[in-house]
């Protein structure tokens, strides 16, 4: 009896997957070929003006690239500890802002879908509270291969690799270097590229609040904290204050008489977004120059 009923709860699978076969349904050929000419057609209605990728229809996406945008943008943040005032996706908040506005300015530029989670350990502890969630180096160093791997697959000639964590480098270096090794002898030149200059933070932004804009923050450049004691500064909270002022709780900050860092005091929330665009302005100028000189060094 149970062999009988098992037989004929199989009978309507069987009959589907044979009309199936006789209609042309979901992965058959003409199927298949029927996504091809449609992809193919003309688009009928206008596109719009994005530099997201994944905010493209695929024929937008297919005549944007025919008119030349083959570069993208690999944009890595991440969740972590900013400890009291900052929210813990700091790091994607600025990828948002920053590699949107180095796509528009670089032209012909798309950025994809935003990497935001960064490399870190579990281990065996429970740790309430715990910042996170984070990738093993070895997962982190996998995705970031495959997104490469598959744009490329798409069309792209350049693709970039940033990250706003000092803890992403490893990752995109790996991926670009491996990348570019396994097409090393295509006929296809694409380029796999990580531009560690993007991670200026301490590099570039702290001596240009401290030495030109005479900010006399209370910071050592090259330290992650300062006089506050916490993982925060004053370039940080401007650009993160341009994107979203409650990313960096500003209102709650001025009502609790906590509106400064490491001994600079937020004149006002217009004073501090004034700074981000000056702070973003160069840490995307600071990019965009990096990319040229490494084209600049191509072999023509």
């Amino acid at each position: 009896m149970r062999r009988t009923v098992v037989a004929l709860l199989a009978l309507p699978l069987l009959t589907g997957s044979a009309l199936a076969q006789a209609t042309g349904t979901p992965g058959s050929a003409a199927q298949a070929e029927a996504r091809r000419a449609a992809a193919n057609k003309p688009r009928t209605i206008e596109g719009i003006n994005t530099v997201w990728l994944e905010e493209l229809t695929q024929p937008e996406f297919r005549d944007m690239l025919k008119d030349g945008y083959t570069t993208v943008l690999i944009m890595t943040g991440g969740v972590e500890n900013n400890d009291g005032n900052l929210q813990m996706n700091k790091h994607n908040i600025n990828i948002k802002l920053l590699g949107e506005m180095m796509a528009r300015r670089m032209g012909k530029t798309l950025v994809a879908p935003l990497v935001t989670l960064e490399p870190g350990n579990a281990g065996p502890n429970i740790q309430p509270g715990r910042a996170g969630p984070m990738l093993s180096q070895a997962t982190y160093a996998a995705l970031l291969f495959d997104m490469g791997n598959y744009l490329r697959s798409m069309g792209f000639k350049e693709v970039f690799y940033m990250g706003d964590s000092g803890g992403n480098a490893r990752g995109m270096q790996t991926a670009a270097d491996s990348l570019t090794k396994l097409y090393a002898e295509s006929p296809d030149r694409v380029v796999f590229k990580h531009i560690p200059e993007f991670y200026n933070h301490t590099s570039v932004v702290q001596p240009y609040i401290q030495n030109e804009l005479k900010i006399p923050e209370g910071i050592k450049i090259g330290a992650s904290s300062g006089t506050s004691g916490l993982h925060e500064e004053l370039g940080i909270d401007a650009t993160m204050a341009l994107a979203d002022p409650q990313s960096i709780r500003f209102a709650q900050r001025v009502k609790a008489g906590q509106a400064e860092i490491n001994g600079i005091k937020f004149e006002s929330l217009a004073w501090l977004q004034e700074l981000g665009r000056k702070v973003a302005d160069l840490r995307v100028t600071t990019a965009i120059n990096a990319i040229n000189a490494y084209r600049a060094s191509l072999p023509k």
